[in-house]
């Protein structure tokens, strides 16, 4: 079918196909994660040099919005960790509610080695910051260690081409998957204070409106736009951190289209006898304006709102949101006492030394006690340098920092990000160098995702998915058709 498509004689301009590579430039793998990089080196270049205290008020900057007698104002980072993140938490719920749905988190069994080897990686960096760390109102910020940072892991295996095997690709995937989930509920049941019952209350009524709009079949996008606002202004107010919010809307979002792929072929097909007598002769076919905006509306409604959504947001998190957030965040002065505290060497171990050591024994662990089995092409010495790159932990560490500690605190653990995860990637490079072959097959980074069952390739095919009752967020019965 994608052949087909390409074959049509479409219009090919120049600007259609600098778009074509953007597109390409913006999907791949490796190029969110060394332009994070960039943005963390220049923040570090900034932090360190003469103009570092201007750098640092800058970001200081109070931004606000007055109606009437009713004002918010908040310092621009503020706003960045507060605000833009909130829709990085939402692509990140987007991300997970897509694997529940289509991917191995639908699978069990298959999801035993990833999930024990997740809990391992959280379990054990947190312990060993646990213990290293003698200051007590240090020892709250526990769970730095025990986040992996996804984009710039996929980036640093980007450089190791064909050697990466797909079932290690989706091993760290899964991981990574897992991880994420571990350290949102750690965000919000250990580092969120003065819960207000009566605004977690509002939030929970505002999510049951977005659940009820679902069920009436409502799919303008600014109806849940102004909704999924008012869930975040809750969560801004009830000692739970907004971005939170972020998650639990991604969760509620449909992962099945609205329109099943029958539906979009019989509106294809509909077409064809009333033209196709035109389209014999000289004539072109006569199809209405009408005729055209009613297959945009099947068109767009044959893919789910959730793969749209992600989609759309995955250029905006990975060349916007995460570098602006790397900017405001990561300019930390390289002072050595600092560096030397415990808090940084906690943080540093707990990635560089924690990481690798609770991955593997929960691996071992998952394979001798839950009969876990490896994926195709996924050995114990690839899961060894995967388990060292995962110690590369970068922004669910910095923003677990800045909600945990404070001053020259927040700086130790910082600079101790910083370190174990250069050690890290330094290290699980180097392991995966020695140990993978130098060519596996043709299959690229890219198949990272496609090595998973993906939404293009849903049951949708085959008409519209059962409802079910399990999954709010989700709304698979097909509605009879109509013109937007």
């Amino acid at each position: 079918m994608q052949d087909k498509l390409r074959s049509l004689p479409l219009p090919e301009t120049p600007a259609l196909r600098l778009r074509r590579r953007c597109d390409r430039l913006v999907h791949g793998d490796s190029t969110g994660g060394l332009l994070l990089l960039s943005a963390v080196t220049l923040a570090l270049v900034a932090g360190n040099s003469m103009f570092s205290e201007g750098y640092s008020e800058f970001w200081q900057t109070p931004i606000g919005l007055s109606l009437g007698s009713w004002t918010i104002r908040h310092s621009l980072v503020h706003w960045i960790n507060d605000g833009l993140m909130t829709l990085f938490f939402f692509h990140v719920g987007l991300h997970i509610k897509r694997e529940m749905v289509f991917g191995e988190f639908r699978q069990g069994r298959a999801m035993i080695l990833p999930m024990m080897a997740a809990i391992g990686g959280m379990v054990v960096p947190a312990l060993i910051f646990f213990t290293i760390v003698r200051d007590p109102s240090a020892r709250s910020a526990w769970g730095i260690p025990m986040a992996t940072d996804i984009a710039l892991v996929v980036g640093v295996l980007a450089l190791l081409g064909d050697r990466v095997p797909n079932g290690l690709k989706v091993f760290i995937l899964s991981l990574a998957i897992v991880d994420d989930v571990g350290a949102i509920l750690v965000i919000a049941i250990f580092y969120s204070s003065h819960i207000s019952l009566v605004a977690l209350a509002v939030a929970g009524m505002l999510l049951g409106v977005i659940v009820a709009l679902n069920r009436l079949g409502v799919r303008q996008v600014p109806a849940y736009l102004v909704v999924g606002v008012g869930v975040w202004f809750a969560c801004l107010h009830s000692g739970i951190h907004p971005t939170i919010a972020g998650v639990a809307l991604g969760l509620l979002t449909p992962a099945s289209a609205w329109i099943g792929s029958r539906s979009l072929w019989d509106a294809l097909t509909a077409l064809i006898p009333a033209s196709s007598k035109q389209a014999d002769s000289s004539q072109s076919p006569d199809i209405t304006g009408h005729d055209a905006r009613l297959l945009i509306h099947v068109a767009r409604e044959s893919v789910s709102p959730l793969e749209r959504l992600e989609t759309a947001l995955h250029p905006w998190v990975m060349f916007f949101i995460l570098p602006l957030f790397a900017l405001a965040n990561s300019a930390v002065a390289l002072d050595l006492g600092l560096l030397a505290s415990d808090v940084s060497i906690g943080v540093a171990m707990g990635l560089a030394i924690g990481k690798p050591v609770g991955i593997m024994a929960f691996s071992l662990l998952a394979v001798w006690c839950f009969k876990a089995t490896l994926l195709n092409q996924l050995s114990w010495k690839g899961i060894l340098g995967t388990s060292c790159l995962a110690g590369i932990g970068f922004t669910m560490s910095i923003f677990i920092t800045d909600l945990s500690l404070a001053g020259p605190l927040s700086d130790a653990a910082k600079g101790g990000t910083l370190i174990g995860s250069v050690i890290s990637c330094v290290v699980g490079l180097t392991v995966l160098y020695h140990v993978l072959p130098a060519a596996v097959g043709t299959a690229a980074i890219s198949d990272i995702v496609a090595a998973m069952p993906a939404p293009a390739a849903d049951p949708q095919e085959f008409g519209p998915l059962p409802n079910d009752p399990h999954d709010p967020g989700i709304d698979c019965e097909e509605r009879p058709r109509h013109a937007a």
